[in-house]
């Protein structure tokens, strides 16, 4: 079995594969001082929980975009699973070719993004990551990555309401009721979700403009549920999308070796 990690700002995502079936998925905070033990007293018995243990992952596969966790995770990979960890990075085979200015700026998490959705949606096709950022990357019909936008998350919105202003209070992100909010909670439900509704379909408009060509959107992150019922203009919610991209790109690089 196959253990999939994927380090975000705000949260880690882990999954576990049967070959190319994803079994199992957590998802915690990312804390940088959570040492490699840490993860591991958290881990193992969640895998004893679904009936595994640690001998039944045989290999381990990460992508990162904290770097001060990394060595935790190459250590937890080593000391726990005896598997010396795959990391996505530069010279990794992914399927797919970066057309970027600079190559090493595109984080671990858009590669994993991009290599999933040129495979399991063919190209062209827009991943749109609602996370902590709001990150849209663009696969060109050939089946390059190409580049592309990142916007502040919802949630990162929504506590800057909170925190800058005297007397708007912090919400629970929910669908709003109507576009005209009755109260203060909902006229900034609306403003919150609607907003980004807009923003969303605007950029995509303008990247299918670009490109010259209908491009299938794919939403994935924590808020890609909320915001999808909103909008025609997303027409796939994945929201293992990242987990499914470690494991295309672990079996170009490693599977079978």
């Amino acid at each position: 079995m196959l253990l999939a990690i994927v380090v975000g700002n705000t949260s880690t995502k882990w999954g576990i594969f049967d070959g190319d079936k994803l079994c199992v998925t957590w998802r915690w905070e990312t804390n940088i001082h959570r040492m490699s033990d840490e993860y591991a007293s958290m881990l193992l018995p969640l895998l004893q929980y679904n009936g595994l243990t640690a001998a039944d992952i045989k290999d381990v596969i990460i992508a990162s975009v904290v770097p001060p966790l990394n060595p935790n995770m190459v250590q937890l990979a080593e000391q726990y699973f005896n598997s010396t960890p795959l990391m996505v990075e530069a010279g990794i085979k992914t399927g797919i070719r970066i057309r970027f200015e600079n190559p090493k700026e595109v984080g671990a998490d858009r590669i994993v993004n991009s290599a999933a959705i040129r495979h399991l949606y063919g190209s062209p096709a827009i991943a749109v990551d609602m996370g902590t950022a709001i990150v849209f990357d663009i696969v060109s019909k050939e089946g390059d990555y190409i580049g592309g936008v990142i916007a502040p998350g919802i949630t990162i919105a929504a506590e800057a309401l909170f925190t800058r202003t005297a007397k708007l209070p912090r919400i629970e992100l929910t669908h709003p009721r109507t576009a005209i909010g009755s109260n203060t909670i909902e006229a900034m439900r609306s403003g919150l979700v609607y907003g980004y509704v807009g923003m969303i379909e605007g950029i995509v408009a303008r990247i299918q403009a670009e490109i010259g060509a209908k491009a299938k959107v794919i939403a994935t992150g924590g808020d890609a549920e909320l915001i999808a019922k909103e909008t025609g203009v997303i027409d796939v919610v994945n929201s293992n999308l990242a987990l499914q991209g470690l494991r295309i790109i672990y079996n170009m690089n490693r599977a079978g070796a």
